[in-house]
Order: structure tokens, then C-alpha cells, then sequence
């Protein structure tokens, strides 16, 4: 295993993190609290991550999500991700997920049924709860039938989520909207 870099950057909500190896970023993390929180959490996950400056194929990643975090219609389709370690379910999600624009919505019975499996709403709700990539893969967009929160795994839970689409004008009246 080729090592793997991660670097914490502050952004509208607070210090997020990134980390990568040479296929492409491995993990995104949103604020933990504090940047050493943050930090802490990328070390369980990767352990043996070193913290480095952003590479110039990683700088689109910082750029975008802090833009985005700011209110930018940024979608991050074109951040490359190390997909390697994800299964293949979880991929076909990850890339139905990665097309919902930002302040637009699906339900997971959506995107079950874009990838050709009507009954697999609640796998589909699994592989986005296991999401390494949230923000690049945004599945804060992804909401449970009738346009209820479901869950989201992110620190701050159903709240961030919340926030998130706020960010994005995914909300109307306080409630996420699906489009």
C-alpha cells in the first residue's frame, strides 16, 4: 500500500479533511468540532497517514467542497476518487449520488430504481450510511420516501444534513424538497 497523505482545511462549517494516495482521494471528512478532532478521526481511519500539503490533483477537492460549503453550485463530479477499496454496489450509488446537482434531492427508492433495482432502497441507504466521500459523493442529497431526513453518518447526524441542504437551497420552509 502506497502511503497515504491527508491535509484538515477550514470551510464555512468548520475544519473538514481530506486524504489521498496515488489513485486519488481515499476519504473526505467533515468537521468533527475542531481541527484536532478532525485530525484524530482521520488517523483511526488511516492510521499511518502522514499530514502534507494539498497536491495539485487534490487542490480541486479543497477548492470545491470550500466553495461549496460558502453556497457555490459546485457538483465535484470531476474529483477523482480511489474507488478500489468500495464495493461494486456502492459504486453504482456513489455515481447515481454524484449526479443529484447541488439544492436537488432524490429518495433512495429514486435511486434504486435509477440503477435498475426498484427493491433496493434500503441498500441503497446502506452504502450511502458507508460513505467515505461525503460532499464529493453527496449523500445529504438523498433523502428517505416522502422526502423525510432518513439518516445521515456524517458528525452532527440528521442536523448536518440539514445544514448541508440549506447551503445548497435544498430547503423550503425548514423541510428537505425533492426535485
Amino acid at each position: 500500500m502506497n502511503a497515504v497523505g491527508f491535509n484538515v482545511f477550514p470551510t464555512a462549517i468548520g475544519a473538514c479533511a481530506l486524504a489521498w494516495g496515488p489513485a486519488g482521494i481515499v476519504g473526505v471528512w467533515l468537521p468533527e468540532g475542531d481541527a484536532a478532532a478532525t485530525r484524530a478521526r482521520v488517523l483511526r481511519r488511516w492510521p499511518a497517514a502522514q499530514p502534507s500539503a494539498v497536491p495539485a490533483a487534490v487542490q480541486r477537492a479543497v477548492q470545491g467542497i470550500t466553495a461549496l460549503l460558502e453556497g457555490a453550485s459546485d457538483d465535484l463530479r470531476d474529483v477523482a476518487l480511489d474507488l478500489s477499496r468500495t464495493p461494486v454496489f456502492h459504486r453504482r450509488v456513489y455515481e447515481v449520488a454524484r449526479a443529484i446537482v447541488p439544492g436537488h434531492t432524490l429518495t433512495y427508492g429514486e435511486v434504486a430504481q435509477q440503477l435498475g433495482e426498484p427493491g433496493a432502497a434500503r441498500a441503497v441507504g446502506q452504502a450511502l450510511g458507508r460513505n467515505p466521500f461525503p460532499i464529493v459523493v453527496p449523500c445529504h442529497r438523498v433523502l428517505a420516501a416522502g422526502g423525510q431526513a432518513g439518516g445521515f453518518s456524517a458528525p452532527g447526524g440528521v442536523g448536518t444534513k440539514f445544514r448541508l441542504l440549506q447551503i445548497e437551497g435544498g430547503l423550503t420552509n425548514g423541510q428537505p424538497q425533492l426535485f
